[in-house]
């Protein structure tokens, strides 16, 4: 029997519940789900059941959870904090128990789990390593035509070049490594990596970055057997050509990792948190507030974001 994706309800008030309903109804013959949240949340008519009840292919499977408050679209509320955080702990233990095959995160409000919970972590990424045992982790974009990891994630573009050590870029593309044969069934990873500067330095022209620290950790990472190209420059890395020769892109800072994909496919993109004992994935948008209730979300990346988590735990697991 084949075992659904946990979907954790993330925000009531953004387009959570509206895209988990919409998404079930796009991949229900081919992976099941079950939701975890507040069925009170749901859109109006949602053929829902409580997990195990029912028929998954013409009922929305629910783990009900009471989260204490209505939802009003575009509108947080913190009473909710809890709940939504709770959900994804849930959703974890899920999968750790073999009950599910994955975990598929809706969009979160941090601001709403700090006022309503004092959320400790800047984000999902954080307490997933956290309730996995402080595990590396690392952050992959990925869609039909790219996969994408920047090397430092959140952080202003004036504190990269600090933050970019030879140990951070190792680690992160080890963990690239492992996570593209274990959770995507490649035996030998092409990875690329970009360079941080433009046109990769230019021989120490354009900054001393490749030469001193990231040429020496791609040598050293190639010694160990990996099959890496770089460092690359960036401008040239993401034709179709390009993207042909490798199998995951490894980027130096956010936006030189997201603006490609983006462009590429900006409705379809998933999140993946690689490096954890279990597989998660999310779309790769926020809460859209300003849309939540109007019936008009697009699920493109939710929907991607089960079916790639499906075929993730097929890779893993067999």
């Amino acid at each position: 029997m084949v075992k659904p994706v946990a979907i954790s309800c993330g925000e009531p008030a953004g387009i959570g519940p509206e895209i988990a309903v919409t998404a079930w109804e796009a991949v229900r013959d081919e992976c099941p789900v079950v939701w975890i949240g507040d069925p009170t949340h749901l859109p109006a008519g949602t053929p829902w059941k409580h997990a195990g009840d029912g028929d998954p292919v013409r009922h929305f499977q629910v783990i009900a959870r009471d989260l204490g408050a209505p939802r009003i679209p575009g509108v947080p509320n913190p009473m909710h904090a809890r709940g939504v955080i709770d959900a994804i702990a849930h959703g974890v233990e899920l999968v750790k128990a073999g009950e599910c095959c994955a975990l598929c995160t809706a969009p979160i409000h941090k601001a709403a789990l700090i006022d309503g919970a004092d959320f400790a972590y800047p984000g999902h990424t954080e307490y997933l390593a956290a309730l996995a045992g402080d595990v590396p982790v690392v952050m992959m974009l990925a869609c039909d035509t790219l996969r994408v990891v920047p090397a430092t994630i959140h952080i202003p573009l004036s504190a990269v070049p600090a933050q970019l050590t030879a140990a951070t870029l190792t680690d992160t593309i080890l963990v690239t490594h492992a996570a593209m044969r274990r959770d995507f069934g490649i035996a030998a990873p092409r990875i690329a990596v970009a360079g941080l500067n433009p046109h990769a330095g230019e021989d120490g022209k354009m900054g001393m970055e490749e030469i001193e620290m990231i040429a020496p950790t791609l040598d050293a990472l190639r010694a160990q057997g990996l099959h890496i190209s770089g460092p690359l420059s960036a401008d040239t890395m993401f034709h179709a050509g390009a993207r042909a020769q490798y199998d995951v892109a490894v980027c130096m800072y956010h936006d030189q990792a997201l603006i490609p994909i983006k462009t590429l496919d900006f409705a379809g993109g998933v999140n993946v948190t690689l490096g954890l004992p279990f597989v998660r994935t999310s779309p790769d948008h926020g809460t859209a507030f300003d849309i939540a209730g109007k019936g008009i979300a697009d699920a493109t990346s939710m929907i991607a974001a089960l079916r790639m988590a499906h075929k993730m735990a097929e890779a893993r697991h067999g």
